[in-house]
């Protein structure tokens, strides 16, 4: 194979996978999520909670985000349109037991398939209960630019 036609293909492809994450074509598809986080057993407010669509070749595509209440209590959901199936996932970003919360701690959960509805509004959102923040999570890692 030529370099030109090499180079044709790579073009190719890679203006699908730009188009496809874009959201430009596709089926719509949404999901959601919900659940209460604490630090030392207390509501944990202002944690940063974004929900993605994960993608291997390219940057997660920003479905919602909010901010736990005073509660603890937070709510994202939303839709995005794929090709194939979305790959959802939520990140929470926090600063609990943190002295100097320059750079936060990053949680991330998967949102399992089951929980794909599809359009624009999701028939079952995910729970994922009360996460306690002080312990440390198996994958987490810092971000200073969330």
């Amino acid at each position: 194979m030529s370099f030109m036609s090499l180079l044709t293909i790579s073009l190719i492809f890679t203006l699908i996978s730009i188009i496809n994450s874009a959201g430009f074509i596709g089926r719509l598809q949404s999901t959601g999520a919900v659940g209460r986080v604490t630090c030392n057993g207390n509501p944990y407010n202002n944690a940063l909670i974004k929900l993605f669509d994960e993608d291997d070749l390219d940057i997660d595509d920003l479905i919602d985000e909010t901010k736990s209440k005073m509660s603890g209590d937070f709510e994202v959901q939303g839709s995005h349109r794929e090709i194939t199936s979305i790959d959802p996932k939520i990140v929470i970003f926090h600063n609990c037991n943190e002295l100097i919360g320059i750079c936060s701690r990053k949680i991330t959960i998967k949102i399992p398939d089951s929980y794909i509805t599809s359009g624009s509004k999701p028939s079952r959102i995910y729970d994922i209960g009360t996460l306690e923040l002080s312990g440390k999570f198996d994958g987490e890692e810092r971000d200073c630019f969330h």
